[in-house]
């Protein structure tokens, strides 16, 4: 069997290699930094352990189907546990909207806040139902190499119901008034990479998988889901090569025949690239063998950067939840900040995630284990007194909404913005989520998951196919090994 390397070993990377093994391929995955799953990371300090990167877990039935190819569960890997309530979302005045586990329960948060409501609800949930059946069940799983792809009586006969040309924001203003639950309905799309008036309301399937499907997280953590990935690749023989930076693919009659690497020089059939797209590219390749040139990448509308912050606090915190989302701002200023004048935002939003309200073995007895994160333009400026400045500023709102101290209890901080996601992960303007989802960078519009010029190179990952996200993710892996079979056969 011929074999196959693997440029990176997020979602995408070991969702590949899964599929590529399954086949009897050799397959070796290559990752630069030390420790497997790329922006899934986890690292632990002073008796705290940290996800990186992620940590929503939401549509549980996309995490099933990839296990589900192997003969496997999530549960014979993790322990999930639906959260209850799923999250929360603070506003500058009023009590928090608090999101319930059932439908139910979420019906009585809507009706109480705008009468007549439920009934537009069960509407607007019935609608992403069926675009979450046509988006998540079929369209995510093309490799859109050409829009013959989406032609047929099924796509079709479903086109009309996705809105592909209404925006989230007006689909939404259809069906409520009320700015609290117009917040809730558009923030999930916040870091799609453009204001909800410019991205399409075939995204309101995000908002079933929220309020529908719900709020999960698998105990220890979402580095518990790459762990599972990476025992399930070990067990079918894949090979990781850790801390071995690929430094250049080397082209021999049109044909990738050799990675060069930090470690030596790797032979290969097959390359399938899940790391930066535009690193790839531009750093690895020679200019003849590439897709796309610089302009073309400084054209594309790139998903937020961030600015976060772990943080260990040597006691309890009181009023915070799992899932924090701090609204206490205008999320339209916030927005403008990002996507139309991109600067730091003057008043920003935040999320704080507290996974030590669920599970204890994230942090030492009696104390809590803070994940706090601010989105952020692509290609700010980064440097400490401006993390710092924020850091106060977020802390300062939350001991606000919390009425309890935090600043002089905490005993572990660590920040991570734009440098590190570019020395990290060589992430193209330092961005966090990948490629905006526009209706200009939809599907066939999107960098393609092939090489063009090199036949035995496909791409994964969030800046090509289907697109950012953790689900999303392990979805391009799989696409990009099916390609790769194809081109085997």
């Amino acid at each position: 069997m011929p074999n196959v390397s693997i440029i990176g070993s997020g979602f995408s990377g070991l969702s590949a290699a899964c599929f590529m093994a399954k086949q009897g391929h050799d397959v070796t995955v290559f990752e630069k930094n030390s420790s497997i799953g790329g922006r899934a990371r986890a690292f632990s300090d002073s008796g705290f352990t940290f996800d990186m990167g992620p940590s929503w877990y939401w549509m549980p039935d996309i995490f099933e189907n990839f296990f589900a190819h192997f003969n496997k569960r999530p549960e014979d890997y993790y322990k999930l546990l639906q959260l209850d309530p799923g999250f929360q979302i603070i506003f500058k005045e009023g009590s928090p909207m608090i999101i319930p586990a059932s439908l139910e329960g979420i019906y009585e948060v809507f009706e109480s806040i705008e009468k007549g409501s439920v009934v537009k609800l069960k509407k607007f949930l019935a609608e992403g139902a069926v675009k979450y059946k046509i988006g998540m069940k079929e369209l995510v799983y093309k490799p859109s190499f050409s829009l013959l792809e989406f032609a047929n009586y099924k796509t079709l006969s479903g086109a009309a119901k996705l809105n592909m040309f209404n925006s989230v924001s007006e689909y939404v203003r259809r069906y409520f008034k009320d700015e609290r639950l117009i917040a809730l309905m558009e923030f999930p799309v916040l870091f799609l990479g453009a204001m909800a008036k410019d991205i399409p309301a075939l995204y309101s399937l995000m908002n079933y998988a929220a309020l529908s499907l719900g709020t999960w997280y698998p105990m220890s953590g979402i580095i518990e889901v790459i762990r599972s990935m990476e025992t399930l690749a070990s067990s079918m023989g894949v090979k990781f090569e850790t801390s071995c930076e690929v430094t250049k693919i080397n082209i021999v009659n049109k044909k990738a025949n050799e990675i060069q690497t930090s470690k030596g020089n790797f032979k290969t059939d097959s390359i399938i690239a899940t790391g930066d797209y535009h690193h790839i590219e531009q750093e690895l390749l020679e200019e003849q063998y590439r897709n796309y040139d610089a302009h073309y990448w400084k054209k594309r509308t790139f998903a937020p950067s961030c600015l976060i912050f772990y943080i260990g606090v040597n006691k309890k915190i009181k009023k915070l939840i799992h899932h924090n989302l701090f609204f206490d701002a205008s999320i339209n200023d916030h927005s403008k900040d990002i996507y139309e004048n991109p600067t730091w935002p003057a008043d920003p939003l935040f999320y704080a995630c507290c996974p030590s309200k669920t599970d204890n073995s994230v942090a030492p007895e009696g104390m809590e284990n803070l994940f706090l994160l601010v989105p952020i333009a692509p290609g700010l400026t980064d440097i400490e007194n401006i993390r710092e400045s924020y850091f106060k500023k977020i802390i300062a709102r939350m001991e606000h909404y919390c009425n309890d101290t935090i600043m002089p209890h905490i005993i572990y901080k660590r920040s991570y913005c734009v440098n590190d996601f570019k020395n990290d992960y060589h992430a193209y303007k330092g961005n966090a989520y990948g490629l905006a989802n526009t209706l200009r960078q939809t599907a066939v519009l999107k960098p393609s998951l092939r090489n063009k010029k090199i036949k035995n190179i496909f791409y994964a990952g969030q800046l090509t196919v289907p697109g950012p996200g953790v689900p999303p993710a392990i979805i391009s892996g799989q696409i990009a090994a099916e390609q790769l079979l194809k081109y085997f056969n």
